[in-house]
């Protein structure tokens, strides 16, 4: 019975994290970035790292994620992402912000 409970608390601390890697890979995210390695844009471990203890970090995010930037992370910007909406950006934020 334990085990069963263990094993069931265990998928379910897991759904919100792939839940929300389903919305970066919906959203095309996952063509630039990784969770653990550089590809064209910088790997999300290394954004969570950067924006560590920063208050305004997830807010920071969102707008990034949405408008786009460029010079923080080297000479390619990353474009706007105009299918994500503010409330998808903010979700995408959080979850990249918990990346370790």
């Amino acid at each position: 019975m334990k085990r069963a409970l263990f094993a069931l608390a265990a998928a379910a601390a897991c759904v919100p994290a792939m839940a929300d890697l389903a919305l970066a890979t919906s959203k095309n995210c996952m063509a630039c970035h990784a969770v653990d390695k550089k590809l064209v844009g910088p790997a999300y471990k290394d954004v969570a790292a950067k924006y560590a203890g920063q208050k305004d970090a997830a807010d920071k995010l969102a707008v990034k994620i949405q408008k786009g930037g460029s010079g923080v992370w080297g000479p390619v910007p990353m474009p706007a992402n105009t299918q994500v909406n503010e409330a998808e950006a903010k979700k995408l934020a959080a979850w990249v912000l918990t990346q370790k």
